[in-house]
């Protein structure tokens, strides 16, 4: 929106927009939901069930609750008074509250279908008919290159995919390298550009922390929105 679009609107919505951009404040947010994004290239979303752990579903379901009874109200609040106030053709909040209403309920979607075919894993679960000893689902898995640098990670399902906390999706393709391997197995890794030659030192099975799902800070829901009654 321009300076001279915002002439049109109440003095107080103009402040709530102007001082923290809808654009802007979602920003934050949508880089938060690429933990729990459609899965992408080496990450495709699995046909059937969706293996997730307890925790990663929790997230889902808190995002899922947070966008269907508090956030998509809010943004269809504002909709609702930005179209009270003239010609929606020209009036930009109007058009960007209604993109931002079908994004959410895109999003409302694809969680929705995650959820209903949710399979949870229990790491810490016995493993019944999978040996201890080998990488499966769930498994903390610790290996070492070529060069002799050694990393941890666990694996997790493509819905909880964080690389700050070493957690892949059991369908990339560190993932599937590792995958059904014991310690002391030499894996491949064919990565985009790359081959690797892994030593799997270490695997066991243990609680995976999952980052829970946090209200961001822009929504609409938390900014709160306008009066149709302010001048």
């Amino acid at each position: 929106m321009n300076v001279d679009e915002l002439q049109c609107f109440p003095s107080a919505f103009i402040r709530i927009h102007w001082e923290h951009p809808l654009d802007s404040r979602w920003e934050d947010y949508e880089m938060r939901k690429g933990f729990t994004r459609k899965p992408q290239g080496d990450e495709p979303a699995t046909r059937g069930m969706n293996y997730i752990t307890r925790s990663g579903l929790q997230r889902l379901k808190d995002e899922h609750r947070f966008l269907l009874t508090r956030e998509r109200p809010a943004v269809a609040e504002v909709v609702a008074w930005a179209a009270s106030n003239g010609d929606r053709s020209e009036n930009a909040d109007y058009q960007y509250g209604k993109r931002r209403l079908r994004q959410i309920d895109g999003r409302i979607r694809f969680l929705t279908k995650r959820i209903e075919a949710a399979e949870v894993v229990d790491p810490e679960a016995p493993r019944a008919g999978q040996p201890e000893t080998r990488a499966f689902f769930g498994a903390t898995v610790r290996y070492a290159n070529a060069a002799g640098a050694e990393r941890v990670v666990s694996i997790v399902g493509t819905d909880e995919v964080d690389l700050n906390r070493n957690h892949i999706s059991w369908v990339s393709p560190l993932g599937r390298a590792l995958m059904k391997s014991a310690a002391g197995d030499s894996v491949v890794l064919q990565a985009p550009g790359r081959t690797e030659y892994l030593t799997v030192l270490e695997v066991c099975y243990e609680r995976i922390s999952v980052e829970p799902f946090r209200e961001p800070p822009g929504s609409e829901s938390s900014a709160g929105t306008p009066s149709p009654t302010l001048t």
